[in-house]
């Protein structure tokens, strides 16, 4: 009997992550839910020899180069039948029934394009993980403040805002694990593999919306996630912000245009640069609040300011760079 779901998981210099993650994943192989691919994209740590020796139930596709998360799992999507696929981080540990009642969620709404569980952080909280599509409407209602009305925060599904125990349909949902069913993943051709990194699960969530194939949270799914732990051993928390903020534009401009794109950013823009102006003009009266907050609206005016940037410049963003 073939399995439920094909889980590709990619890894890249994460061997011991991924090491637990596997022994995580086993009963459902056991179980016959899952056949598990491990996707290495050049890793320098053993990785693909770790699970040759340790988890040989596991198939592996060690790739002398690195052809990006969403390419990578393209590649397990087309050698492979199962009537689900999942993207998955190396990153991640599995609870039990986890990935069961992700596919009775599916189950139960089959209009579904993809579906994203619970991602608990190492300090017990949930991660924030599904978001608006990025729209003028939304970079108004975060410049205006209107985030903070909670009927909009909850709508939005803000940061602060949301309802994390609540299943619902989101726009989209962060790929360190989503489940899609074959039909939908076939009908808007995967990932695309020109998004190298950052905002391919964005653009899959978009592509899927626009085919009439929603995403839904499935709170009581619940998977551990680290966060990162591939990219945090490159690039700085700040740098990892800006570089994803960056990416998001860049799809938006390849997807989208350049009118909508540079009118988002400005949207979005506006409201950090005139909360810095004002933190400024009330630093005398509150130097420590006003310098916190002038630092946090400077960070958010660096990432939203990339989606001004040069179209040729900006595109460079989504392919994956020379080596």
């Amino acid at each position: 009997m073939s399995a439920d779901v094909a889980i590709a998981i990619v890894s890249y210099n994460t061997r011991e992550l991924l090491d637990a993650c596997l022994t995580s994943l086993r009963a459902e192989n056991e179980a016959g839910r899952a056949e598990v691919w491990v996707v290495d994209n050049d890793s320098s740590d053993g990785s693909a020899d770790m699970v040759r020796e340790r988890h040989p139930w596991v198939q592996v596709l060690a790739l002398r180069e690195n052809p990006g998360y969403g390419a990578a799992v393209n590649l397990v999507a087309e050698r492979t039948h199962t009537p689900y696929v999942a993207a998955a981080n190396a990153d991640l540990r599995f609870e039990p029934h986890a990935l069961e009642r992700l596919l009775d969620a599916a189950r139960a709404s089959p209009e579904a394009g993809a579906l994203a569980p619970r991602l608990v952080m190492l300090d017990g909280s949930t991660q924030h993980t599904v978001h608006p599509f990025p729209t003028l409407r939304v970079g108004l209602a975060l410049s205006l403040g209107l985030h903070r009305v909670p009927a909009v925060g909850r709508a939005l599904c803000m940061e602060g805002h949301w309802d994390p125990d609540r299943p619902r349909g989101v726009d989209w949902a962060h790929g360190a694990f989503l489940l899609v069913p074959r039909e939908a993943w076939d009908a808007v051709g995967g990932f695309d593999p020109e998004q190298w990194l950052y905002a391919e699960d964005l653009d899959l969530c978009w592509r899927l919306h626009r085919a009439g194939r929603p995403t839904r949270y499935v709170p009581d799914a619940v998977v551990h996630h680290h966060v990162s732990a591939a990219t945090s051993a490159r690039w700085t928390t700040d740098e990892r912000a800006v570089r994803t903020q960056r990416a998001a534009y860049a799809w938006m401009l390849a997807r989208r245009g350049a009118p909508i794109t540079r009118v988002v950013a400005l949207a979005n823009l506006a409201g950090p640069v005139v909360r810095w102006l004002l933190w400024t003009v009330a630093a005398p009266l509150a130097p420590r609040r006003a310098a916190r907050h002038r630092r946090i609206n400077r960070g958010y005016a660096r990432m939203h300011r990339t989606g001004l940037e040069p179209g040729a410049e900006l595109l460079r963003f989504r392919s994956r760079p020379a080596s």
